[in-house]
């Protein structure tokens, strides 16, 4: 696998990129964020990501990982809510191809996260199935057997009860809902359990801001899986992404 490799996380506010080593995780030199454009076009945000890159000084050789706010089907965006409706139906790949010159890999952001924390963060050397989620304003989720992602898993938006669950367990619900430490862990012991059940995870791994206050919730759950919280941040996207283009240019190679 190369030694660096470059990440690109693409939000609805900001572009943000670094260069990675690969064996740590870490940046190397400094991390570059421009203002996402407005309206963030398929071309306005490819363009961005190209000035990026050359302020990053980014060779021809070095892997250029993107993660970006919605499921990639191979390559192609569905649907999006974060940036510029045009984005639906478009090959993030063919545009960025066509703005930057460079065949870049693209992977959902929840994802990148995931890959970051298994590579290099709370779950590094653990086997078997790794869950991460991220309670935000919705709940994100990656899913990771043996190092090998199962891409664009959307578990935040499983049915409990008759709703959609991160409706219910978000920590985006808890601020709006005003719900104590308590309460929302009885919400979350009720998805965790539906999660546990459908997966039997091996670990769970919990980022999002709010997994800072790990220690107020998290003793609250009973569930046979061990939980975590995520040793990544504002890092994990970059990272991942980075991560994941290095792996898969390897294996384009083999």
């Amino acid at each position: 696998m190369t030694e660096v490799a470059c990440g690109i996380d693409i939000g609805g506010s900001g572009i943000k990129a670094a260069v990675v080593d690969l064996s740590t995780g870490e940046f190397v030199g400094e991390r570059v964020r421009i203002p996402t454009p407005q309206p963030a076009t398929p071309a306005a945000v490819a363009d961005v990501c190209a000035q990026l890159l050359e302020q990053l000084g980014v060779g021809e050789d070095i892997p250029v990982g993107v993660a970006f706010p919605s499921p990639v089907l191979h390559g192609v965006i569905p649907f999006i809510a974060n940036l510029d409706p045009s984005w639906a139906g478009t090959n993030i790949i063919d545009v960025m191809k066509e703005h930057t010159g460079r065949t870049m890999v693209p992977l959902n952001d929840a994802d990148a996260a995931g890959l970051a924390e298994i590579a290099y963060g709370a779950a590094k050397g653990v086997g078997g199935i790794v869950i991460v989620t991220t309670l935000g304003t919705g709940i994100g989720s990656a899913i990771v057997n043996d190092g090998v992602l199962l891409p664009n898993t959307e578990l935040g938006h499983l049915e409990l009860d008759g709703y959609d669950a991160e409706t219910r367990a978000s920590s985006g619900q808890k601020t709006k809902q005003d719900l104590s430490w308590k309460k929302w862990a009885k919400r979350l012991q009720r998805y965790y359990s539906h999660v546990e059940m459908l997966f039997s995870p091996d670990l769970f791994v919990v980022g999002g801001g709010v997994s800072k206050n790990h220690e107020k919730f998290m003793p609250l759950l009973d569930l046979k899986t061990p939980m975590v919280p995520a040793q990544l941040f504002n890092t994990a996207g970059i990272a991942g992404a980075a991560w994941y283009a290095a792996q898969q240019t390897a294996k384009a190679r083999e």
